[in-house]
């Protein structure tokens, strides 16, 4: 699904944010990618994402070799990728259906299509009965699902999540999770940014870790949390 060779990311003026990173992540696996604040997380899926270009080296994503496509393909490629953010991103002003068939609207799907697909996706995270509210009078817990129900909506083949439960707690957490790996179990590539480790020891899934823009670690469950632990 994603492979990347000897990919470096640099802003003028300042030092890399990656450096050199080798990776190879397979269709339908699920990754969480950790390390210590500032160590290229975000930039990272910025790169999966197409939201950014590598300085140098080559990225590909489903065979697609991302620095030959054109600005004006990049819409069309994102098609494919779900993203779930740790502040939500949902617009106030629309009903949680709404919020969720945003991207349908975009694409120019039919009204009552995408009423349709947006009821059976919050149907699948358990808020069905949310569709006609406002996304302000959610939970925490509710907001996030709203936000996953939004990044699946189009069926992507690779779904991207940063921190998607930094303000969450251990409940709502476990929740939040569990709907990852279920999406997962049905053929979705699944990558989670996250600093915790108990996460990690938890699902015991792939783990790649980085310090200063470099790939250090890539290890499963309770020997990844470990690696965390100085990062506490």
């Amino acid at each position: 699904m994603i492979q990347m060779f000897h990919v470096t990311k640099a802003y003028p003026g300042d030092p890399p944010v990656l450096t050199d990173l080798n990776l190879d992540i397979g269709k339908a696996e699920f990754v969480f990618l950790t390390g210590p604040s500032g160590a290229g997380k975000s930039t990272l899926l910025k790169l999966m994402f197409l939201a950014e270009r590598p300085s140098k080296g080559q990225i590909l994503i489903a065979g697609r070799n991302i620095a030959r496509v054109r600005e004006s393909s990049i819409p069309y490629l994102r098609r494919n990728i779900g993203v779930v953010f740790q502040d939500f991103k949902l617009l106030p002003t629309r009903t949680v259906a709404e919020n969720v068939g945003f991207t349908l609207d975009v694409l120019g799907v039919t009204r009552e299509e995408v009423r349709e697909r947006s009821v059976k996706m919050l149907r699948r995270v358990g808020l069905e009965h949310k569709a006609d509210v406002s996304p302000l009078k959610l939970s925490g817990g509710e907001q996030q699902r709203v936000s996953l129900a939004r990044a699946l909506v189009n069926d992507p083949a690779m779904l991207l999540a940063d921190e998607p439960t930094g303000n969450l707690d251990p409940a709502l957490t476990v929740e939040i999770m569990d709907l990852l790996c279920d999406v997962n179990a049905r053929g979705t590539t699944v990558i989670v940014a996250t600093h915790d480790a108990s996460l990690i020891a938890r699902y015991e899934k792939r783990t790649l870790r980085l310090e200063h823009g470099t790939l250090v670690a890539d290890s499963r469950g309770e020997k990844a949390a470990k690696l965390m632990a100085h990062d506490q």
